[in-house]
């Protein structure tokens, strides 16, 4: 058809005609090749994805930073004061229940259980000869009673130190991870001064973390989390509330919580860094539904606009709708009112679209 036109485009101006004859013949060609192309023109659909809607929590998940740490941390000491003599363990170290773990310099402890081992004898062979006098009536009841009472306070006194020369050193209370070691050898320690943190291994891990009042009210004991940490970026572990703490932290108004494993295969140590995502009930007894945040191509405030695909007759079409946004969970936006589930909402080339635009939707 065009090379029709540029021939007889070429004729007209071989012709011996007049200069406003050439231009109204020019004209009439262009205008006929115009009309030849726009017909030649066919419109294809455009290429997009699709997902269904489908159904979620129907409350936003409370997200937060929190350390790993082991479920039954306790802080061994001495008793007594005095020197440490030995710490047999080291920070990281696996110990057995009953396990010495650190003993102190006995010196003086043992010298001590054994002047209240000499009171003691004492005063038993005090009351026995306050007895014989008592019965040649040499003394009076009330001076032999006073002897007796001598006896039970020296008795009482052996008991007290043959006990501190027990706690005169440390012994795993159970089988656990030696987390810290607080002191040295050599060391001067006062009574009840943490020398070692013990982590039982039958009591498993924890999250511990803290949330403001807004999110720490909405959360209940056994509320289901999802624990995740980069130490392992590819597992993802499933948990449970197990504390919501009472009062808030006077340091930063903040209220402690404790997440537990349901179930561990990893090594897990205290002082690893995981993300909490924790369930509150309300988002277990509503549901709402959620499409994903690719197929919003715009909005304001709680109005979003998305393409649902619709048949046509043989033709897919894209149509705009207005949705409710409730709020943004991840990589979805969960929606109040403007779809139903099992709707195709266009992601992937939504953003090129206009209202009625035929589509053809392509294989994921």
């Amino acid at each position: 058809m065009n090379q029709q036109i540029n021939r007889l485009t070429k004729l007209v101006l071989d012709m011996n005609t007049n200069k406003m004859t050439r231009v109204i013949w020019i004209s009439t060609f262009v205008l006929l090749s115009a009309c030849s192309q726009q017909k030649e023109v066919t419109h294809t659909p455009t290429p997009v994805h699709v997902t269904a809607v489908t159904s979620g929590p129907g409350a936003a998940a409370i997200v937060t930073t929190g350390v790993v740490a082991a479920a039954d941390e306790a802080k061994l000491s001495f008793k007594v004061g005095g020197v440490i003599q030995r710490i047999a363990v080291r920070e990281g170290e696996q110990v057995k229940a009953g396990q010495v773990l650190a003993e102190l310099i006995p010196t003086e402890i043992n010298a001590q259980l054994s002047q209240a081992q000499q009171m003691n004898d004492k005063a038993q062979r005090d009351v026995e000869r306050g007895e014989r006098l008592y019965a040649d009536q040499v003394i009076a009841l009330s001076q032999l009673e006073d002897l007796r009472t001598q006896a039970k306070v020296a008795a009482a006194q052996l008991q007290a130190a043959s006990f501190n020369q027990g706690y005169a050193r440390i012994v795993a209370p159970s089988a656990g991870t030696i987390m810290r070691k607080l002191a040295e050898e050599h060391e001067l320690v006062g009574p009840a001064q943490p020398i070692l943190m013990l982590g039982a291994r039958e009591k498993g891990f924890v999250v511990r973390a803290a949330l403001s009042d807004r999110d720490a009210v909405q959360l209940h004991v056994g509320d289901v989390a999802t624990i995740r940490m980069d130490a392992f970026p590819a597992k993802e572990f499933a948990g449970k509330l197990s504390e919501v703490g009472g009062a808030a932290q006077v340091e930063n108004g903040l209220f402690p919580i404790e997440v537990k494993f349901d179930s561990v295969t990893e090594n897990l140590v205290s002082g690893l860094v995981a993300q909490l995502s924790i369930q509150p009930q309300q988002a277990t007894s509503q549901s709402l539904l959620y499409v994903p945040t690719g197929a919003v191509v715009s909005g304001i405030g709680h109005k979003a606009n998305i393409f649902v695909l619709s048949n046509e007759g043989n033709q897919s079409v894209a149509k705009r709708r207005e949705i409710e946004v409730a709020f943004f969970a991840r990589d979805q936006v969960a929606v109040r009112s403007g779809v139903q589930a099992g709707e195709q909402v266009i992601t992937d080339g939504a953003l090129y679209l206009s209202d009625g635009e035929h589509v053809s939707v392509q294989a994921q």
